[in-house]
């Protein structure tokens, strides 16, 4: 090659080479540009979503400021409404403001409210599976059923059981282990149950039932005035902090200690629909705020029942354990009780195999460590 030619096509080699670094170039500036574009695009429609106000209704089955479970729900508002920047806002109706303290149930299902507030025990006439999620006679404590809820199975259950009506459940706090009740006369022996009027919901009351007594389910509300005046001669209600809250003392001075519910589960329950309509951020307030509520509750009522309890005894209220032909015959009756469930209704029968078994695992553990420290202390 003559050393011209060399020249002019080495000339020609680096022009073109020249050239196609520019269009790469500006195929990158190009390709950026529409990067650039389309991220701000997304920040925008995030803004958006964040700016836009979600407004849900929320009823419970408990009076305004109800101490723990009434005041725990108002928490609860604060709480989502503050953590959301105010992208939500969840407007509280206590009972009977909006809906009837028993009919939130049917009420979320319809859609005609977001959440609500209340007990499983209660809806056991839908289907009487939801009894077992908000504790059983002789069963878990508030720890164990946490324990079964989170990591056994329960909340599956539970979810899978609520769908069928359009709700999706999560746990609201819980009452730890409930007191006996309080009996306007002294209970020496089984045959001082029958014929009892006694107010006493859930798996509870059926026992009871079989034990000769009429259980009667009230709200809040009536239980006082219902005692007083003789229309139930006795009533179970929670622990010492709400029940002496409540009066019960004063027309009722015999206080048992419990069996029928070592735990017993509040639930936080959106309509299905509400729930699947918020955004992922929406849903992880809400969860965070709803355990932190179960966890407060539980906590709080832990609390305020030892300090409650010297009072009442103070007060002259005189502390009773049921006899022991009572606690012999209920556990029988539950067996009774069981066995009849699991027969008519597949789905008791595989909720409370899910909930016995867990049982059974944690009580070896618990007879070996809690409950030896618990003879020691």
């Amino acid at each position: 090659m003559k050393r011209r030619d060399f020249i002019t096509t080495s000339s020609a080699l680096a022009a073109g080479s020249f050239l196609s670094a520019c269009n790469d170039s500006n195929r990158q500036a190009i390709d950026y540009s529409k990067i650039k574009e389309k991220k701000e695009k997304k920040l925008a429609s995030i803004n958006i979503n964040k700016n836009k106000k979600v407004i849900l209704k929320l009823a419970t089955s408990w009076p305004a400021h109800f101490p723990i479970m009434g005041t725990g729900v108002e928490e609860f508002v604060k709480r989502v409404n503050t953590s959301s920047g105010g992208s939500i806002e969840i407007k509280l109706y206590p009972k009977n403001t909006l809906i009837p303290a028993l009919a939130v149930f049917d009420a979320a299902s319809a859609g005609e409210i977001d959440i609500f507030h209340s007990g499983p025990y209660y809806w056991k006439g839908k289907n009487s599976a939801f009894s077992l999620f908000s504790g059983m006679p002789f069963g878990m404590t508030s720890e164990e059923i946490n324990a079964w809820m989170y990591f056994g199975g329960g909340y599956e259950l539970w979810r899978d059981l609520y769908s069928h009506y359009n709700l999706y459940p999560f746990m609201g706090g819980n009452t730890n282990i409930q007191m006996g009740g309080w009996f306007k006369k002294q209970i020496n022996s089984l045959s001082d149950l029958d014929g009892l009027k006694m107010r006493v919901p859930g798996l509870g009351g059926e026992v009871f039932a079989k034990l000769g007594v009429n259980p009667v389910l009230l709200p809040a509300g009536e239980i006082y005035t219902a005692l007083e005046r003789g229309v139930i001669d006795a009533t179970e209600w929670v622990g010492p902090y709400l029940d002496m809250k409540m009066g019960f003392y004063k027309v009722a001075p015999y206080y048992y200690s419990g069996w029928h519910e070592p735990g017993s589960i509040l639930e936080l329950t959106f309509n299905k629909n509400s729930w699947s309509n918020l955004s992922l951020e929406h849903k992880s307030i809400m969860e965070a705020s709803a355990q932190e509520m179960n966890s407060k509750m539980t906590y709080e009522f832990q609390a305020k029942n030892a300090f409650a309890l010297k009072e009442l005894t103070d007060k002259g209220v005189m502390l009773q354990s049921y006899p022991d032909d009572v606690v012999y015959a209920a556990k029988n009756a539950l067996k009774e009780v069981i066995a009849l469930e699991s027969s008519k209704n597949v789905d008791f029968k595989k909720v409370y195999e899910s909930a016995s078994s867990f049982l059974q695992a944690s009580k070896s553990f618990s007879d070996v460590s809690l409950k030896k420290y618990l003879n020691i202390r």
